[in-house]
């Protein structure tokens, strides 16, 4: 199938579900209503103040709004679609089978009776004093048209109160006194500041986290009493926290850790969780193992536990103790207690239940694969084996297998192919070094691993490749936002077989298709580190970077003393050992526009330097650009190198991908939410990639100093549908600027015809694909 009758389809599907869509749309959403009865379809929020900036008074009203109830039918695209399914179900939906299931996934209509003016009213004034607006007014009106009502609510903030004093009204001849008076400079309450409802309430949690942290486990921020005195005419408020009269005298009080109980190997019974510690072997003089079974090593799990008895209470500790428990992927449920000890005041006695995964797991994972040219299917089987060696290692093979083929393009992409493998792994939770113990940090676990891949591809009308990896390195966690993955050794060896007489012929004379199956052998240290705080929603800026240090050969290298140049070069296992150093560079910025939208932009770069036994990258490890995920407007390793045009192939020839030894990519998209789970995206994305050396073969390839001039430039336009679980996108896109056209024609603006079917055919690109290119 070509390309043209594959968009004509994609079309064609697109332009059914729009009809389908205009179809409910046209349906109408009041006409079950009774006599006298209006559907209600929104309530605004409109504030007036003359002291409010444009832009707080959109965060005000968007705020304010999210309060009001109850809600309108919800909407897709303006559409209320659950209401129309539930108005096509009618009264009649016990007696069809069909109408009964629209009946389930419909939305009975929310009526303008259903909501209570007043109760908003009383609930929006209430919002604005949480937030300082103590004298706020608040009035509403109605609005029908065609028995649709839309209310809206007129909010008059008045001027906002600020603190003007805060007092720690607390005892400081008492411990507990001294102890939240200690960190009273850290306080969230702030003189200046708006009076706010929730900034109290993290004041209290502030106090409290403090406490916990001091030993204080009983306490509870309800203890703390924040009095608000707002009797002055400035509109200024005095605060005085105080530590309420009620509070136990348990609570008063540090507690200390007394006895540390474990079960590693617990099954909970119906009576609950049982505190019986008979065969309790005391281990390292601080922890009790309860585990007959000696299911797992005692000193890995106590290398996990941060209480030790004698020690302070201490709701960090506690807290990690669970994290680092959970994180060993050997226990399906965590629970710990603490018990006031029988045989010490003010202490406490620690147990802790770890209910254990299953010992063995099979999974089974069946993919499909669709794209404009290759369509295929691919099956993995893992099996896993968790606490393999008892010290909460796991042991995992994976089985794989897959095929995939050509169904589009003008040219054979190296023909359908078909492959299969295995690959076995095994983590250790900590690093395994001669140098003794290390760990990089005691908030998170770090890991070893060891890894072997073996995999067979079948491209059936061109060659065949075994290829085998070998990996031993270590992953630690420096901090939430900052990773590190260390491959001490990193071998690939890869050998081609079964290479077909008309493939062998073209690549007598495209060198690039010889370059795709050489024999490859790599060996060295690969170096990975990523930062990003992209989980932290509440900041406008965010940012994701991953580097990348990759080399290889560099000690055979200089042992053998190789040098391409001359004429030395040298083979192990029958493969010219790779040599290089690579780095590479992916750094990513969000900026928050508003809660629904965002411009996301991305810098990708890629450096190599080959030399000695290698004169450029090796097929597998060198850059590309194109695709669903890079630039859009062009196809998969499409583009270059430099301004080297693509083979012009007719059927029954094989492609040779366009790959370099430099790269460099540009990206920037603006991402937007239609209506519920629709968003929608703008983007622009631009790069190529570059020749280390020259190459007779590939003129134009070398990266020189006019780079910028030699970039690939394209944009367009595509859909996004956020199910929360998946996210499936859509691009069309059209190139800009095309490298490979003479100096003064790359601009292709002039160019766009969209009448022109042979102008689509030719650059319009259409990608589907799972999640953000970035």
């Amino acid at each position: 199938m070509r390309k043209g009758v594959i968009m004509r389809a994609k079309l064609k599907f697109a332009i059914g579900i729009l009809t389908l869509t205009t179809v409910i749309a046209s349906c109408s959403s009041t006409k079950n209503l009774k006599e006298g009865e209006s559907l209600y379809v929104k309530g605004n929020v409109i504030i007036d103040s003359d002291t409010i900036s444009k832009e707080n008074k959109e965060k005000l009203s968007t705020y304010l709004q999210s309060s009001l109830m109850p809600k309108p039918n919800k909407r897709l695209a303006g559409v209320p679609f659950k209401l129309y399914f539930n108005n096509m179900a009618g009264d009649s939906a016990n007696k069809n089978m069909i109408k009964r299931f629209f009946k389930k996934i419909g939305e009975e209509p929310v009526l303008l009776s259903d909501v209570n003016r007043e109760y908003n009213e009383n609930l929006l004034r209430n919002r604005m004093e949480n937030i300082g607006f103590f004298n706020a007014e608040v009035r509403s009106d109605t609005l029908v048209e065609e028995k649709k009502a839309t209310i809206n609510y007129t909010a008059k903030p008045n001027l906002i109160y600020r603190i003007q004093s805060v007092k720690f009204d607390i005892d400081s001849t008492s411990q507990l006194g001294r102890d939240i008076l200690s960190s009273s400079d850290k306080s969230l309450l702030q003189i200046g500041k708006n009076y706010s409802l929730d900034i109290i309430l993290n004041e209290r949690d502030r106090i409290d986290n403090d406490l916990k942290n001091k030993g204080y486990y009983y306490f509870s921020p309800d203890y703390i009493l924040v009095e608000v005195d707002s009797s002055h005419r400035n509109n200024r408020v005095d605060m005085y926290v105080t530590v309420k009269k009620e509070t136990p005298a348990q609570a008063k009080i540090p507690s200390k850790i007394n006895k540390i109980y474990i079960f590693p190997n617990y099954t909970e019974t119906s009576s609950g969780y049982q505190r019986s510690t008979r065969n309790a072997e005391l281990f390292d003089s601080s922890y009790y193992f309860i585990d007959r079974r000696r299911t797992f090593r005692k000193p890995v799990i106590a290398n996990h536990i941060f209480f030790k008895p004698g020690d302070v209470y201490n709701r960090t500790a506690h807290n990690q103790t669970i994290s680092h428990l959970v994180n060993l992927n050997s226990w399906k449920f965590v629970k710990n207690n603490f018990v006031d000890s029988k045989e010490v005041p003010n202490a406490l006695d620690v147990y802790y239940y770890l209910t254990p995964l299953p010992k063995k797991s099979l999974r089974v994972e069946l993919l499909g694969k669709m794209a404009s040219v290759y369509n295929g299917t691919e099956v993995n089987v893992n099996w896993t084996l968790r606490n393999a060696f008892k010290g909460a290692e796991q042991l995992s093979f994976n089985v794989f297998g897959g095929y995939e083929t050509q169904t589009g393009g003008n040219a054979d992409l190296n023909s359908s192919y078909y492959r299969y493998g295995m690959e076995a792994t095994v983590t250790f939770p900590r690093i395994l070094s001669p140098f003794g113990r290390i760990n990089p940090s005691r908030r998170f676990i770090p890991k070893t691993y060891v890894k072997g891949r073996y995999e067979f591809l079948n491209r059936r009308k061109a060659y065949t490749l075994n290829s085998i990896a070998l990996d031993y390195g270590y992953i630690w966690q420096e901090s939430e936002e900052k990773q590190h993955d260390l491959a001490l050794l990193e071998i690939t060896y890869v050998q081609p077989k079964g290479i077909s007489e008309n493939y062998q012929k073209q690549m007598d004379t495209i060198p690039a298709l010889r370059h795709a199956i050489d024999p490859q052998f790599t060996i060295g240290p690969n170096y990975n580190f990523t930062f990003q705080n992209t989980m932290k929603q509440h900041l406008k800026n965010t940012f994701y970077f991953k580097g990348n240090l990759d080399l290889s050969g560099n000690i055979l290298g200089l042992i053998k003393g190789a040098d391409f140049n001359k004429g030395k070069t040298f083979k192990l296992f029958d493969a010219y050992f790779s040599q290089y150093i690579k780095i590479s560079g992916d750094g990513r910025h969000y900026l928050k526009l508003s809660e629904n939208s965002q411009l996301a932009s991305r810098v990708s770069l890629g450096l190599s330097y080959s030399y000695g036994n290698s004169r450029s990258l090796p097929y597998l490890k060198q850059y590309y650009v194109g695709g669903p995920n890079s630039i859009r407007a062009f196809g998969a390793r499409a583009i270059g190198p430099g301004t080297l045009a693509p083979e012009k192939l007719s059927n029954g020839l094989f492609y040779a991908d366009q790959t370099g030894d430099i790269k460099l990519e540009l990206n920037t998209e603006y991402r937007a939410k239609l209506a519920g789970f629709v968003h929608w995206a703008a983007f622009i994305d631009a790069g190529n990639v570059w020749l280390q050396r020259e190459d007779v073969n590939k003129p134009g390839a070398k990266f020189s100093k006019n780079f910028l001039n030699e970039l690939a430039v394209g944009g367009g336009a595509g859909l996004r549908f956020d199910f929360t679980f998946l996210i499936v996108r859509t691009d069309f896109s059209i190139p800009f600027r095309i490298p490979y056209l003479p100096k003064g024609e790359r601009w292709v603006f002039k160019d766009i015809d969209f009448g022109s079917s042979k102008w689509r055919k030719d650059n319009l690109m259409f990608n589907l694909a799972i999640g953000y290119p970035f």
